[in-house]
């Protein structure tokens, strides 16, 4: 194994890497906002803490989502 592979798999790690966390922040911003601006009456946090799997099943899919928009944006 030659050192110049394991630069190039290291590398294209921490674009990977990068690329996941930008993609999470964006999507918790994305979550955010939504939780605010689209459904005021609506509190995603307080729904979560009584337990309520829908909003955590649309959070996460709106998660989801952003993350695959993200994720098509960095590929060009």
């Amino acid at each position: 194994m030659s050192s110049d592979f394991l630069i190039a798999t290291l590398f294209n790690l921490g674009i990977n890497l990068l690329y996941t966390i930008v993609a999470l922040v964006v999507a918790v911003v994305a979550l955010l906002w939504v939780d605010r601006k689209m459904m005021p009456s609506i509190s995603f946090e307080e729904e979560l803490r009584k337990g309520n799997v829908a909003v955590a099943i649309f959070a996460s899919s709106l998660m989801l989502f952003v993350a695959l928009i993200v994720t098509f944006g960095f590929k060009g």
